[in-house]
């Protein structure tokens, strides 16, 4: 891609105001329009949000969207939408212990509620507060209990594949372990032991960071530095790694550009996270390590996939699904072009945009205020590109019958469970729930910046 270093976030404010204009109408649309009889919508079918059975993992998108918008724009009508929808519908997914999504549907709703709360955001409520803390002290520890161990001493959280199973996307995840943590929780085990939320979490990361990315160091045929991998698979048995794998993504040997993305931002903002906690408190949980040695695997890996996502991405920011995808090899010479949605080959991914875009300017940001400022600049620029380029056409979706505001997102192209439009030989003019939060999350990352509001953070009102 080519970073635009002339762009500042004021530039970005018309933008944004009309972004968030669109954004109230699609989120009203889809209240008063949407059967939620047919379970959580995931994706848009004709401008229409549908449903997928998979998992459940989009639901906390659905109404954390509300929240996002009433953050943004004081319009209490979203948050009551937000709030009596986390009350009513969201229960079932603190205690769901079959899926690794707990960071995304609980943090998205009860997360944004308890830090709105801290933020003084909303009204402060003692017992709601109680119980908006208990949601998510809960909902860490059931995270924390899907656990493999691995040879090398640590361990991670299993995706819904099964002990075997590490996927990329759970790093986002390991926000509501860490948020469960610092309200003073912990996993009870077998004979009351205390296992800590704070040690798998950081377990898990330090797992994504050495077996999901790769660093250039010729660990298989196709190791580049800075490649993801949607699933790592291990021996359940003695804890082994196997091999590389992908579900959504083309295969274990290429890079699936929404799993790049969970890692670009998952690494940027534990790293934001981290910094705030004491090195007392990291050598309750190793005497092997350091907050140093902690902090530069998490460091590397975020600087890695970054560095991976600008090199391989068309020059407006907005990359493909997949990096190996087989159809790329028809369209030319396609990272010195801006990206197409609309070409006969491949589609184009938008959420992973929505959301790299916000690891970008997060972990610019980060090196800014530790006064690496040429290469944080880099990133935050980039940043700004990627979200520029997604707030107008044919990203941003201005019409009022369509209820998404991302276009062109992908789910799950190996599956075939994307939309093609008719006239169109790939899926495109869709969008999904996690890609529609992403750019609300992103967008309300930037207005705070622009407002001069304290700086936006998972962990606001935590620490």
């Amino acid at each position: 891609m080519i970073i635009n270093f002339e762009i500042k976030p004021e530039d970005l404010k018309t933008k944004l105001e009309r972004f968030w204009n669109l954004s109230g109408e699609k989120i009203l649309r889809i209240e008063s329009e949407y059967n939620p009889n047919k379970g959580a919508p995931v994706f848009t079918v004709n401008g229409k949000y549908s449903t997928r059975g998979w998992t459940e993992w989009t639901q906390g998108f659905q109404f954390g969207s509300a929240l996002l918008q009433f953050d943004a724009t004081g319009d209490k009508t979203f948050l009551k939408i937000g709030r009596e929808n986390t009350v009513n519908k969201m229960a079932h997914h603190v205690s769901h212990v079959g899926v690794h999504d707990h960071g995304f549907n609980n943090i998205s709703t009860y997360g944004n509620l308890h830090r709105m709360m801290k933020e003084g955001k909303i009204p402060q409520n003692k017992w709601e507060k109680i119980f908006y803390e208990l949601a998510l002290k809960s909902s860490g520890a059931v995270q924390a209990n899907r656990w493999s161990k691995s040879n090398d001493g640590g361990g991670f959280i299993y995706s819904f594949n099964g002990p075997h199973s590490l996927f990329v996307d759970t790093i986002r995840s390991c926000r509501v372990m860490m948020i469960a943590h610092r309200l003073g929780h912990f996993l009870p085990g077998e004979n009351d032991i205390r296992i800590s939320l704070f040690q798998r979490a950081i377990d898990h990361l330090l797992a994504t960071a050495k077996y999901s990315i790769y660093y250039g160091m010729g660990r298989d045929s196709y190791d580049e530095y800075g490649r993801t991998a949607h699933e790592s698979v291990f021996n359940p048995n003695d804890g082994n790694y196997r091999c590389p794998n992908s579900q959504q993504g083309y295969t274990g040997f290429s890079t699936w550009t929404r799993g790049l993305a969970w890692a670009m931002l998952g690494f940027a903002e534990e790293l934001e996270f981290l910094k705030t906690i004491s090195k007392k408190e990291f050598e309750k949980i190793s005497i092997l390590t350091n907050k140093e040695h902690i902090i530069s695997k998490i460091f590397e890996g975020a600087k890695a996939t970054c560095d991976f996502y600008i090199k391989n991405t068309p020059i407006d920011g907005i990359p493909f699904w997949d990096t190996g995808a087989p159809g790329l090899k028809h369209l030319g010479d396609y990272l010195n072009q801006p990206s197409n949605p609309f070409n006969d080959f491949e589609p184009i991914d938008s959420s992973a945009a929505a959301i790299g875009a916000q690891g970008l300017l997060r972990l610019g940001y980060h090196l800014n205020s530790i006064g690496k400022i040429e290469e944080g600049t880099r990133y935050w620029q980039a940043g700004l590109t990627v979200i520029s380029r997604l707030l107008e056409t044919p990203y941003l979706s201005e019409t009022q019958e369509h209820q998404g505001i991302l276009l062109h997102s992908v789910y799950h192209r190996p599956n075939g469970w994307d939309h093609i439009p008719d006239g169109y030989k790939i899926p495109c003019n869709e969008s999904s729930m996690w890609g529609d939060y992403h750019i609300r999350e992103s967008a309300l990352y930037l207005s705070k910046l622009i407002s001069g509001e304290p700086y936006y953070t998972f962990f606001n009102g935590i620490i």
